[in-house]
């Protein structure tokens, strides 16, 4: 697909950008170049490759699913300016 400067003007209109000639020129090479540079990878055939989550081969380290703490609920809720029934009451903020 071919840019125009018409092309990078209406996208930097359509982003409330303004653009004067030089920046538009500036623009119109940089994407070509993106634009270039993603067809040279849609060409590549990937269709025997499956996908990655990392670039990497990682095993994270787990730690075990244990309860490290104490509960706490009563002490924190001391301190509240309002509590019922175990939830903080909060003013109301939404009509």
């Amino acid at each position: 697909m071919a840019l125009t400067l018409d092309d990078v003007r209406r996208a930097a209109h359509l982003a409330r950008i303004a653009v004067d000639d030089a920046e538009a020129g500036a623009a119109l090479t940089q994407l070509t170049r993106v634009f270039g540079l993603i067809e040279q990878m849609q060409a590549v055939d990937v269709s025997g490759i499956t996908p990655m989550s990392h670039a990497q081969d990682l095993v994270l380290r787990l730690r075990p699913d244990a309860v490290t703490e104490g509960d706490q609920r009563d002490h924190f809720q001391a301190i509240a300016p309002e509590v019922e029934a175990g939830l903080y009451l909060v003013p109301k903020v939404i009509e």
